[in-house]
């Protein structure tokens, strides 16, 4: 049987599972369960994961205390791209080694910070799926230096799409999200956000059969404007990650190019307290402006939203 008839005897709630673990590489059991089917027992959520496996359409790998870690197979991903409606190039899929090596940890934590985004939205009735963040977003960001004709990217480790409905508009908030777990120099988070910045002056050669005046390339994908650089910092004890913080925060703020820019917005927070208190909380820093605590959407605590 192909592995599309194998998602035509299975209950709806698992082509989703099912979508979902291949958009996000990783995902535990735990987290499927949060995502998906939190009103079902977790026994429920393990015997669906492992149908799924025994179709042979996910494979497990071990986690932190023996947790299951899932990803899909050839066979899954295909299924994924048969039923579903997709327009994006098929997703690097995540080999055995690397559902059980050092790529583990980093990608469980960015679905951490999707899953606390998706506690707020179903709190407060927003809109926010499943699928609204999006894993490793490319953008060119101009020609590598001493390489002539290569061109230089930005990756973001996930790209948030967030819509906040109110009593008269449904505003679109977008994020792009650097998880830190301590893994690289802190210089290298500060070249991170050298990069947003460039990624925010880059304008593309001039072409096309379209006339007037270049405009940076973002706004073909973000026309309602750049979306603000989030670091989230994981993975270590609390002191050492607040120490790492305030380091980037220092290092920004004698950098002469991105000190004094309040045009690139960007805000850091601990996992840890984003998990426990929720992006509306009062737990973030602006690197712009680092003397108070604000939410996500940069708002003081008591702010009326």
């Amino acid at each position: 049987m192909t592995a599309a008839g194998w998602t035509r005897r299975l209950p709806w709630v698992a082509v989703e599972v099912l979508e979902s673990i291949y958009q996000h590489r990783l995902l535990s059991t735990v987290q499927v369960h949060a995502i998906h089917t939190p009103d079902a027992s977790r026994r429920w959520t393990q015997r669906l994961l492992g149908e799924l496996a025994g179709s042979g359409l996910l494979d497990v790998a071990r986690g932190p205390r023996t947790v299951g870690v899932w990803f899909v197979t050839e066979a899954g991903a295909a299924a994924v791209e048969q039923v579903t409606s997709r327009t994006e190039p098929r997703r690097k899929l995540i080999t055995p080694a690397q559902a059980a090596g050092q790529l583990q940890a980093h990608t469980l934590a960015v679905n951490e910070v999707g899953i606390a985004y998706l506690h707020a939205a179903r709190q407060r009735g927003d809109e926010f799926g499943p699928l609204s963040w999006r894993h490793e977003i490319a953008h060119t960001i101009g020609t590598a230096p001493g390489r002539r004709g290569s061109t230089e990217q930005v990756i973001a480790d996930a790209l948030i799409s967030y819509l906040a409905a109110d009593a008269d508009a449904v505003t679109q908030h977008q994020r792009f999200l650097e998880l830190d777990r301590g893994t690289m120099p802190v210089e290298a988070l500060l070249g991170k956000l050298r990069g947003y910045q460039r990624l925010r002056d880059y304008t593309p050669p001039p072409g096309g059969r379209h006339g007037g005046a270049p405009e940076p390339a973002w706004r073909t994908w973000y026309p309602s404007g750049l979306p603000a650089v989030q670091l989230v910092f994981a993975g270590k004890p609390r002191p050492q990650l607040e120490r790492r913080a305030q380091l980037l925060l220092a290092l920004r703020a004698a950098d002469p190019a991105l000190r004094g820019d309040r045009t690139l917005r960007v805000q850091l927070t601990l996992l840890e307290d984003l998990s426990r208190h929720g992006p509306f909380a009062p737990i973030w820093l602006r690197a712009e402006d680092p003397t108070a605590r604000v939410d996500w959407l940069g708002k003081p605590k008591g702010a009326r939203r």
